[in-house]
């Protein structure tokens, strides 16, 4: 479908990330952190709003994204579509009045990269909470000074990839990205595997 090419359908989403929750959130609570929830991602506080597929579930209903403004999205839902104002640059920079466009097996793609990276999260470090940050629209953790996370994908990265980002950068063949490693979904295989990139990642992090 013309498009709603995979990037497209991710900077869609990272606009409803931004605008649709994590705006509404921030004016609500003062908060910006979202979660990985079944079949999607949601915020974090409140008002209690989702997206599932491609609507927005709010506690008025399920709004339809596809084919619409964030702000045509926002007063069907009784929002105020924005980003969390003065709390980050370098979002996606997506406009209210932009039209949302999603391609389904892109939306399957985005969404299926968030539940297994909060999987493997969990399962690397039990007892921390993964963020969806929607600065840059990737599920993450903190631990000692490392960043470890996966992205849907972005401007690195085409595809979803797992990442470990130290503080202070580390040299060595397994730091392969600039801001520390990274390896693609698909060459991982699996959730088991990306934990294990994860606790790789943390004992050669550990060596300065």
């Amino acid at each position: 479908m013309t498009g709603t090419e995979p990037a497209t359908t991710r900077r869609s989403l990272h606009g409803v990330a931004e605008l649709l929750l994590a705006g509404p959130q921030h004016r609500a609570t003062g908060r910006i952190d979202l979660r990985v929830v079944d079949g999607g991602f949601a915020t974090a506080a409140g008002p209690d709003l989702r997206v599932g597929g491609d609507g927005l579930l709010t506690a008025a209903g399920r709004f339809a994204l596809n084919g619409r403004s964030y702000d045509e999205v926002a007063r069907s839902a009784g929002l105020e579509a924005g980003e969390p104002a003065g709390v980050y640059g370098g979002g996606p920079g997506v406009r209210t009045d932009e039209v949302i466009a999603l391609d389904a097996g892109a939306v399957e793609t985005v969404l299926t990269a968030f539940a297994d990276g909060d999987r493997a999260l969990r399962e690397f470090a039990p007892g921390t909470e993964p963020i969806l940050w929607p600065e840059h629209f990737d599920v993450a953790i903190s631990l000692d000074e490392v960043n470890y996370g996966v992205s849907p994908g972005d401007g690195f990265q085409a595809g979803p990839y797992a990442y470990v980002g130290p503080f202070e950068r580390r040299e060595g063949e397994f730091w392969n990205a600039p801001f520390g490693a990274a390896r693609t979904l698909a060459e991982l295989g699996s959730v088991a595997a990306v934990v294990r990139f994860f606790r790789t990642g943390r004992e050669r992090a550990s060596v300065p």
